[in-house]
């Protein structure tokens, strides 16, 4: 069954990303899911957030675009008058982190994977968009970097902080509840559409592919997975997303290996057989094919 704010997500997270931090939207709700004792959703207007309380506090699993500081401390309030101690980020991208300035200027300790803080730390391009981003500025950075693993004890849960390699990005981190049976993917799994790979920072079919064998491997029946985008999901869904990417990666690679150029790849609709389900978010399937095809060209440059 699908979220209300699911439709929102999927125009939001494209319209955003496209424009950077360059343009900004209105403000929007956030809604608030229940997921397990002392874990929620915050699900609305950029990547899915997870927001933890208990004994130890509050301390959230990404934050949105900057625009969502309001929306975004209203929906915290509705579960929890705690100040945020403090924000783990999935990854570098301005859905998942734009909240960082306004909740590190207040204390909350930022966590990543090291190559998050260096690609916020300068001016990025995300090529296939065009999409420029600024510096952030230093409330904004995270204090506590990684390269493969952190360990968190808080609100009486064990949380695995795992860095997944070079799949959604070159930065992308998995965070893993063990007693609650709750896992955050980022954004190497969008549940029901077809995700966008940032191959021009580092990102790879190969390593979502990877990602998601990682994350199969941790989860059972009983785990509630959190995707970057869309609506909670289980294993079963995870393995449905992990099929489709590579089937539709293998059509695509199998008809760059005859010659064919960009413009006849798309016209040759390799994706058609999966774009009823998944081709009606963000990416529609010719964008789809050409970010595939640029992924694919990419990993096989010298």
């Amino acid at each position: 069954m699908r979220l209300p704010c699911f439709d929102l997500v999927k125009v939001c997270f494209g319209a955003l990303l496209v424009a950077g931090s360059a343009t900004a939207a209105e403000p929007q709700p956030i809604e608030v899911v229940p997921v397990a004792p002392g874990i929620d959703m915050l699900m609305g207007y950029g990547g899915n957030v997870v927001l933890s309380t208990g004994d130890d506090g509050a301390f959230l699993i990404d934050d949105q675009y900057p625009e969502q500081r309001e929306p975004l401390a209203a929906a915290i309030a509705r579960v929890t008058d705690a100040p945020v101690r403090l924000v783990v980020n999935t990854h570098w991208h301005n859905d998942h982190t734009g909240g960082n300035e306004a909740l590190g200027a207040r204390g909350a300790v930022i966590v990543a994977h090291d190559n998050v803080r260096q690609r916020l730390s300068s001016a990025q391009t995300i090529a296939f968009f065009k999409a420029r981003r600024e510096p952030a500025p230093p409330a904004a950075l995270p204090v506590v970097t990684f390269s493969e693993t952190v360990a968190l004890h808080l609100n009486g849960q064990d949380i695995d902080v795992l860095h997944v390699a070079n799949a959604h990005t070159d930065g992308d981190a998995v965070v893993v509840f063990r007693q609650a049976n709750v896992i955050h993917t980022g954004d190497v799994f969008f549940n029901g559409l077809y995700p966008f790979i940032d191959a021009g920072n580092g990102g790879s079919v190969a390593g979502m592919l990877a990602a998601c064998d990682r994350i199969l491997s941790l989860a059972d029946a009983h785990t509630r997975i959190i995707p970057g985008h869309g609506p909670i999901a289980d294993r079963n869904d995870l393995a449905q997303f992990r099929a489709m990417l590579h089937a539709t990666y293998h059509a695509v690679a199998e008809l760059m290996i005859t010659g064919l150029d960009r413009g006849q790849l798309i016209d040759a609709r390799p994706t058609a057989v999966f774009d009823p389900l998944w081709g009606n978010g963000f990416l529609k399937p010719d964008t789809y094919v050409r970010m595939l095809h640029d992924a694919i060209t990419r990993a096989t440059l010298p």
